[in-house]
């Protein structure tokens, strides 16, 4: 069996790892020159933790950043709204991990390159057509050199993310991803630590949210991390058209961000507004996504991570979901009962519940608790119990947690 990858992010190049321990042969497809480890931090979740622990990567995660311990949500004044243990702390299966999006990637590129060999990824070579035949897949190629070609494979996974030109292919009237009217402003600095150096605090609410967590250690430098943080604030109408195009390269503008956190949020334990002048370089993204579908597989190719279930960013879901897929994925195609019949109980598997991640994130998931209590109490409170019960605030966090994990085995 040989599987055909377009896209060699996250969730791609988990892919290849997943179905070469399968005995599965794999091509992927990359439309940029190289992969490259850029981005900033990102939050990777017990349950996905696990699977990349499987495929024998947590000494790479270890090494490159943070086994979190705790996660706290505040309101704007830094009252604790809602505080839990993380990763083992909690009894989970295994650690959550924060970490620099690139360092993460270069984890999972460096283990594909090592078992695979460097030839596996074609860069530089872009996915824009398909053909499904009685026994294959034939894709249509085309190089940023202007070269054009085909490949054949058994199958082909989509795995191209938001503007995944396969799920254009299987849904030619979609349109483009569907913006929430929220900004997302994201960098990372070294900063002093804070604690124990393995805290995460997501602050404010309804207005504007402030995200603060650790994701890398220097030894020489003890008293300082590599520390991510993010502001998401609206800034225009659900369904309208951002004024700039989604880039995750895209550099933000400290004008835009700032009145966003100046004189609103007080925290003891930061001003969010020096972190941010304090980041020589830092980025905007529109808070995109799409629309569950009502399937994922047809015949002999199938949808995985981004290009299946694109998300907001709440809850540390959109990779950590992404790893659930390949494992999923790699498990029906090991069954021997087919292609077709492993693709479609895959779908059958997976989509459901990232489609309830979808919707749930556009409530807000897991940090909807601290918009709850900025409606109730926008001045700040005295007594927590008295604006929600703790049984309230349980059931909106624990509730998003069972769901996140899903039902993958």
């Amino acid at each position: 069996m040989k599987a055909l990858i377009a896209g060699a992010g996250i969730g791609g190049l988990t892919t290849a790892l997943q179905l070469h321990e399968a005995g599965i042969e794999v091509e992927i497809f990359e439309r940029v020159g190289e992969v490259r480890e850029l981005g900033v931090g990102i939050n990777m979740l017990s349950h996905a933790v696990a699977v990349l622990a499987d495929l024998g990567l947590q000494a790479g995660l270890d090494a490159a950043g943070i086994r979190m311990r705790e996660l706290i949500y505040t309101n704007r004044f830094g009252q604790v709204v809602w505080q839990e243990l993380r990763g083992l702390d909690a009894g989970q299966e295994a650690p959550q991990v924060s970490i620099h999006r690139g360092k993460l990637l270069g984890v999972i590129h460096r283990a594909v390159i090592a078992r695979l060999g460097p030839d596996v990824i074609r860069t530089g070579c872009r996915v824009e057509g398909l053909e499904q035949t009685e026994g294959g897949v034939v894709v249509h190629l085309c190089g940023t050199d202007g070269w054009r070609g085909t490949a054949r494979g058994d199958l082909l996974i989509g795995a191209d993310g938001i503007h995944s030109a396969i799920r254009a292919q299987l849904y030619p009237d979609e349109g483009p991803p569907i913006w929430s009217g929220i900004m997302l402003w994201r960098g990372a600095t070294r900063w002093p630590i804070w604690r124990d150096g393995r805290t995460m605090v997501i602050a404010g609410g309804n207005f504007a949210k402030f995200v603060y967590y650790p994701i890398g250690a220097d030894p020489a430098e003890p008293e300082m991390r590599l520390t991510n943080w993010a502001v998401m604030a609206k800034v225009g109408e659900p369904g309208t058209s951002p004024l700039r195009r989604e880039d995750w390269s895209r550099s933000g503008l400290s004008d835009e961000v700032l009145p966003f956190v100046r004189d609103r949020f007080h925290l003891d334990f930061v001003d969010p507004a020096s972190i941010i002048q304090a980041t020589e370089n830092f980025y905007e993204y529109p808070n995109c996504d799409r629309d569950p579908l009502p399937r994922w597989s047809f015949e002999r190719v199938t949808l995985l991570g981004d290009a299946a279930h694109a998300m907001y960013p709440v809850g540390s879901n959109g990779a950590s979901q992404a790893i659930l897929d390949t494992r999923c994925l790699a498990r029906h195609l090991q069954s021997g009962d087919g292609i077709e019949a492993a693709l479609s109980r895959y779908d059958a598997e997976r989509r459901p519940v990232t489609s309830e991640i979808v919707l749930s994130n556009r409530l807000g998931g897991p940090e909807g608790v601290i918009d709850m209590i900025e409606a109730r109490a926008p001045d700040g409170f005295d007594d927590i119990d008295a604006v929600a019960s703790f049984e309230e605030r349980k059931a909106m966090v624990r509730g998003y947690a069972s769901l996140a994990r899903g039902r993958t085995r």
